[in-house]
């Protein structure tokens, strides 16, 4: 129908890096996003601006919208406004996530740092979930996206690959899997599907600093495919996923990571 609106999703931490890659790749399939942010105003309207210049069609808008996923009261907000401004929610990418301000071996971690890490890194993404399922269960909105509405959580190969000098952060990842576990088995039966990515090491300006030591171990194989991951290497992944490229799979982990996880002699 010409008048029916496109679909919705929510990015959090969409700003830049992954996040960024994963809006410009909805925009190009025609779906509309609410660009989470939560500092950095001018960065998410160079996200915005990068959705604008790859939309397929006038129904689709980018909104960017203020959110600290750290603050209980700003992740309501954040759900209210999307649904406020688009009237409706068609997929949630939780991509928002942090590492510890000072890296510290496993017998320094500071409770304060825990806290804070596992705070946006795993309470946010639990309870938005639980936010916008408990809006789909409640409102039973018509889905616009192929196969029903969809949640991504995207966490990282430090869900099981210790770093002792960032404990909080691969706690919070290894939690994360199991959120996704979780509302994997709740929301199968109302045909809602769930999915965990696994990125790698992915070249964004958060690695920027550590370039030269990660090209010199892509060089001498520390992952198969030698190269750094793109954030539309995840982009591409999340597209799939919400245009039910998978119908007969929730729970799901998939691997973004060049090969990294494979077991090797």
């Amino acid at each position: 129908m010409i008048n029916e609106p496109s679909p919705v999703a929510l990015v959090t931490g969409a700003s830049r890096g992954l996040g960024r890659g994963i809006a410009t790749r909805l925009a190009s399939l025609g779906i509309s996003v609410a660009v989470n942010f939560v500092s950095n105003a001018s960065a998410a309207d160079e996200t915005v601006a990068h959705c604008k210049r790859h939309q397929v069609n006038d129904r689709q808008r980018f909104i960017p919208i203020k959110a600290d996923m750290g603050v209980r009261e700003d992740r309501a907000a954040l759900v209210e406004r999307t649904l406020s401004e688009f009237g409706r929610i068609d997929a949630f990418i939780s991509n928002a996530g942090i590492g510890p301000q000072v890296r510290a071996d496993i017998t320094q971690t500071s409770l304060a740092s825990f806290e804070e890490v596992l705070r946006v890194n795993l309470e946010a993404p639990f309870f938005l979930a639980q936010l916008i399922a408990n809006y789909w269960l409640k409102e039973k909105p018509a889905p616009l996206l192929p196969n029903g509405f969809t949640i991504i959580f995207n966490s990282s190969v430090s869900a099981d690959t210790a770093s002792i000098n960032r404990s909080e952060y691969c706690i919070s990842k290894a939690g994360l899997a199991m959120v996704s576990q979780l509302w994997a088995v709740r929301l199968a039966d109302e045909g809602i599907r769930v999915y965990e990515l696994r990125p790698g090491i992915m070249e964004t300006d958060m690695t920027s600093g550590v370039k030269a030591k990660y090209d010199k171990m892509f060089a001498e194989g520390f992952v198969p495919q030698r190269r750094w991951g793109q954030p539309e290497d995840v982009g591409r992944a999340v597209g799939a996923l919400v245009m039910g490229e998978f119908p007969y799979s929730t729970g799901e982990v998939i691997h973004i990571d060049g090969g990294f996880h494979l077991r090797r002699l």
